[in-house]
């Protein structure tokens, strides 16, 4: 497997997931895409980015990987490096966590 793939990939997964689940896009058409998903599968898939991921990485680890192992194996490392780059550009933590604070 080629590492300059494997990062892009990473980037554009990261990009997409992105996009979809907390972007509008351009003239509101990603916001009206998650307005008519509704509250079913779709439409809870587009508001967890986590979820999101997996299913945006599947196609770059079906194309990236040579075996079915590595297939496989590839697309949950993208998922999983997606989710790591959105940690790491996500403001104030995220829900969730606790922040210390000293007396």
């Amino acid at each position: 497997m080629n590492v300059y793939y494997f990062i892009l990939s990473v980037l554009a997964v990261w990009r997409l997931t992105h996009l979809l689940g907390k972007e509008d896009g351009p003239f509101d058409i990603i916001f009206l895409l998650r307005k008519k998903a509704g509250a079913v599968f779709f439409g809870s898939l587009l508001d967890c980015f986590y979820c999101l991921s997996v299913w945006m990485a599947a196609p770059f680890g079906l194309w990236l990987g040579n075996g079915w192992i590595e297939k496989i194996l590839t697309w949950l490392a993208l998922s999983g490096a997606a989710c790591l780059l959105e940690q790491a550009t996500t403001k104030n933590g995220g829900p969730g966590q606790t922040t210390y604070h000293e007396d």
